[in-house]
């Protein structure tokens, strides 16, 4: 009874797309290298039930690049939308 409502986030409308897209380029680019003889596919384990799709190495890094890899790094050592 006593709550208030949250207001309502503004709503931004892009009027200017070429002006939007030349700011999202500025933003920059991450650009990040695989070692090729990594292996992203595991290998079969030969026990029962479902087989593994990605190997131990490929889902600590896609952990690492979220930030999630090491629980010791805080949020500023992650990489930010």
């Amino acid at each position: 009874q006593g709550r208030m409502s949250r207001p309502t986030p503004p709503s931004y409308k892009t009027r200017n797309w070429p002006a939007y897209n030349e700011a999202l380029k500025r933003r920059g680019s991450l650009t990040i290298w695989f070692d090729p003889s990594m292996s992203w596919e595991a290998t079969p384990t030969g026990k029962r039930g479902r087989q593994a799709d990605y190997s131990d190495a490929a889902i600590q890094t896609c952990l690492t690049m979220k930030g999630d890899g090491r629980p010791e790094n805080g949020p500023v050592d992650r990489f930010q939308p």
